[in-house]
């Protein structure tokens, strides 16, 4: 007689630990549908920081961004964390990952409420502590299934449960546009990362695939420079009803900065050199300045049409440093998750250096071609000085 499985075996199975050093672990794709979900709310909150640069608020529409994009970034960041340790992939895993891309999309859908005179947080919220809560559930399948990190698994869920119980009083008596209210959201923000500091060392840290994980960043990140492409690609669009030659270094810039972005990520030094704990923080922690950066780029090559077209209020060199400023942050973002660790000598430090000189640039007169031309010379540079180096395994390069 032939075994048969269970039809409960597929719809409801033990939530066991992933082995963390599995060979040939790859995305799979309902992760990769969580990606796809995540980057329509990220490309809404680069959708109002554009405008809101095109507009003459910028400073107001960067602080608004930040809070957008850590509500999609780190709802993303603890679902990737916890999928990469635990996803058994049955009917009940499923559905709790849908319940969380339900509430990636009304975060998205809320997300332009929050670009208004007087921002309004209530549907972001509502969104967020969904996938929240589905979280919560997550952790408690994985307490039941691993005893042997019960108290790691609880605290996660005890945690991001106290959490969301403050996220819903503030916003039902708090706002983002005074000073105060501001404060108590960062304090938010910093209850939300202590919750792995605080939990991850209790019973030993949860068994995350470190060559699944920095796939999933580098899959991300990929989607997130998507944005620099579209905003290129208005600019084609842009220029296909009347010539304009402004239009057409704006698109080739994008081309050049986003493929040097690219590359200066995806170079042969391995990002993740070790699963030690403080290592993982700062590596996983950094990388939201990273995402917001790289969306940043996008959002400021669109201002930078607006601008052209003169659909917008502020002057170019607005524009110019709309580009520049995310560009040095995401060099300076890639130092400290990785060339600081990863590499020595000048190469260590050549992505800081470039992205101050793109700083520069624009201030002497050189534009957005000097923005793209200092951006692709630091990656040239630091990828001569840092060799053939490439850190096969953990061991190979210690941390420092």
């Amino acid at each position: 007689m032939t075994n048969q499985v269970s039809p409960l075996a597929s719809i409801l199975r033990p939530l066991h630990p992933r082995d963390p050093e599995e060979h040939h672990r790859a995305a799979t794709p309902l992760e990769l549908l969580f990606d796809l979900v995540s980057v329509i709310a990220i490309a809404s909150a680069a959708g109002g920081l554009h405008h809101a640069i095109a507009e003459n608020h910028a400073g107001q529409g960067v602080v608004t961004f930040l809070i957008a994009f850590f509500c999609i970034w780190w709802a993303w960041m603890n679902f990737t964390w916890f999928s990469s340790a635990y996803d058994n992939d049955d009917v009940v895993y499923r559905l709790l990952t849908m319940i969380l891309m339900g509430g990636s999309l009304t975060m998205a859908a809320g997300i332009q409420f929050l670009f208004t005179a007087a921002p309004d947080l209530t549907m972001v919220v509502f969104g967020y502590v969904v996938m929240r809560l589905a979280m919560v559930l997550l952790w408690l399948r994985a307490a039941y299934h691993d005893p042997a990190r019960r108290r790691t698994n609880v605290a996660y869920a005890v945690g991001i449960f106290l959490v969301q119980i403050y996220w819903v009083v503030y916003v039902m008596t708090q706002s983002v546009s005074t000073g105060f209210g501001l404060a108590l959201w960062v304090l938010g923000a910093l209850l939300e990362l202590a919750v792995p500091a605080i939990a991850e060392p209790l019973s030993g840290n949860t068994p995350w695939h470190r060559h699944h994980i920095m796939e999933r960043y580098g899959l991300l990140n990929i989607i997130v420079l998507g944005e620099t492409l579209l905003a290129g690609s208005i600019a084609l669009r842009q220029f296909a009803g009347e010539f304009n030659l402004m239009l057409v270094h704006t698109a080739l810039s994008a081309l050049i900065i986003v493929f040097a972005l690219w590359w200066a990520y995806f170079s042969r030094q391995e990002h993740l050199g070790s699963h030690r704990l403080s290592r993982a923080l700062q590596w996983g922690y950094g990388h939201f300045f990273i995402f917001a950066s790289g969306a940043a780029v996008g959002a400021g090559f669109a201002a930078l049409v607006d601008i052209i077209t003169h659909h917008a209020e502020v002057p170019l060199i607005v524009g110019d440093y709309a580009v520049a400023i995310p560009v040095a942050i995401y060099f300076a973002s890639l130092w400290f998750v990785r060339d600081r660790f990863a590499c020595t000598g000048f190469s260590r430090y050549a992505l800081l250096i470039f992205g101050l000189l793109g700083l520069v640039v624009p201030a002497i007169g050189l534009g957005l071609e000097g923005i793209a031309a200092t951006t692709a010379l630091g990656v040239i540079v630091r990828n001569l000085f840092a060799g053939g180096a490439y850190l096969a395994s953990p061991t190979s390069h210690p941390d420092h």
